[in-house]
This record gives C-alpha cells, sequence and structure tokens, in this order.
C-alpha cells in the first residue's frame, strides 16, 4: 500500500496551518500587550499615547485576521478571540471613559462574542475610574461612571444566549455585576462621609 500521495497532500495542509499559526500566535499576543498599555495610558491620562497604541494593536489584528482567513480552525481558536476582547476593551474603556459614542464590533473589526466579552471587563475598568475620581473628590464624576457600569451590565444581562455562541459571556457579566456592586457600596460610603464632613464644617462655623 503506497500512501505517499495522501501523505503528500496532508503535509501541505499541515504545513501552511502551521506556519499561518506561527504568524497568528505571536501576533496576538503582541495585540493583547498593546492593548494592555493603552489601558494603563488612558487611566494614566495619556489619551495620545493610548491612541497610537490602541492603532497599532488594531491594525495588527486586523492584518492577523486576513492572513487566518483560510485557516478558520485557527482564526477562531483562543488566542485569536483574547486578542480581539483586549483589543475590545481598550477601545470601549476609551469611549466610555469620555462619554463618547460606543463602537459597535463592526466598528473595531472584532466578532461579537469578542466584542461582548470585552465590553463585560470594560467595567472594571469603569470602576477603577471611579475610585479615582472619588480620590479626587469628584463625586459626580464618580456617580457618572457607576451609571455606565450599570448600563453596560444591563445590556449584557439582557442578552440570554447560550455560552457557547457568546464565549462565556454570562460569566462576565456576573463579575461585572459584583464589580459595579462594590462600587456602589464605595460610592455611598463616599458621599456618606463627604455628608458627614459637610456637617461637620457648618456645626463649627
Amino acid at each position: 500500500m503506497d500512501l505517499d500521495a495522501i501523505r503528500d497532500e496532508v503535509s501541505d495542509v499541515l504545513d501552511s496551518t502551521y506556519r499561518a499559526r506561527e504568524v497568528g500566535l505571536p501576533n496576538c499576543r503582541r495585540v493583547i500587550r498593546l492593548s494592555a498599555n493603552a489601558i494603563r495610558s488612558l487611566h494614566r491620562g495619556e489619551d495620545s499615547k493610548a491612541e497610537t497604541l490602541m492603532s497599532e494593536a488594531g491594525e495588527l489584528l486586523a492584518e492577523t485576521v486576513a492572513v487566518l482567513t483560510e485557516f478558520p480552525g485557527i482564526l477562531h481558536a483562543g488566542f485569536v478571540h483574547d486578542a480581539a476582547k483586549e483589543y475590545a476593551e481598550a477601545r470601549l474603556t476609551a469611549a466610555l471613559g469620555v462619554g463618547s459614542d460606543v463602537p459597535g464590533p463592526g466598528d473595531l473589526g472584532v466578532a461579537v462574542p469578542a466584542y461582548l466579552n470585552g465590553l463585560g471587563e470594560a467595567v472594571g475598568e469603569m470602576r477603577r475610574r471611579m475610585l479615582d475620581l472619588l480620590r479626587a473628590g469628584d463625586l459626580d464624576g464618580g456617580e457618572n461612571a457607576l451609571g455606565v457600569m450599570d448600563a453596560v451590565i444591563e445590556l449584557l444581562a439582557s442578552l440570554d444566549y447560550p455560552d457557547g455562541m457568546t464565549g462565556g459571556l454570562r460569566r462576565t457579566t456576573d463579575v461585572a455585576r459584583a464589580l459595579a456592586e462594590r462600587s456602589r457600596s464605595d460610592l455611598t460610603t463616599t458621599m456618606v462621609q463627604e455628608r458627614l464632613r459637610a456637617d461637620l464644617r457648618r456645626s463649627g462655623e
């Protein structure tokens, strides 16, 4: 039995798939790193630097998806989803933080499951923003940030689909809801303390 022809055929396919994977995997790791650095820059108020990092991440992700289009098994692998999710999280954190129009998955060029999970994880970044605002004494800003978190969670909770379709969105939503409740408690405590300080100042006048 001569199976050389079959070996050659499957080897060609596997070699091409392997080469595509070796392009996609490091690219996705870089997208994740760029997106994480962009989020850190956003929290530091370095908006221009964050935009540069997000633009680089978006271009690299688009190039990676184009390379992997012929290899759906890799395109739909976990590492591509993770990279798209982190990129979406960075872009959504930027938009939610300043109250600008929120881009959709089509605007970002990412699949819906990655987009929704990125949106859910952006709630954690909004919690950090809220705490920064509270430390700065901006109670109104903190309250607005909590309102954004609640709006995102309301949207995510309304999407009742199997986890296999949404990339485990239910767990992401549960985590986001817990973060929002902790944030609500933090905001309430800070507001009560501020009222007490104001009362003490007035009583001492």
